[in-house]
């Protein structure tokens, strides 16, 4: 699945595939590979990708247009 709201989340905080990659600590190829969707994100990285973006999963994988995050559990 081709992920644009991955790449349009990354490009509005002007940031490059490497950077998130490093915050991953996964290489920028392997990282192009997810945001392209050549290759499936875990769900540990996605989880972290919806932290650093103060979104949800649903949002990143377009389920919902609702960008605001969950709350989160006790």
């Amino acid at each position: 699945m081709y992920l644009k709201r991955l790449r349009d989340l990354r490009e509005d905080k002007d940031k490059y595939q490497v950077d998130i990659a490093k915050y991953l600590k996964i290489t920028r190829q392997q990282y192009s590979l997810y945001e392209t969707g050549k290759r499936d994100i875990p769900i540990d990285l996605l989880n972290m990708l919806a932290d650093y973006y103060n979104t949800s999963i649903d949002y990143i994988v377009d389920r919902t247009d609702e960008k605001k995050t969950y709350p989160k559990k006790n």
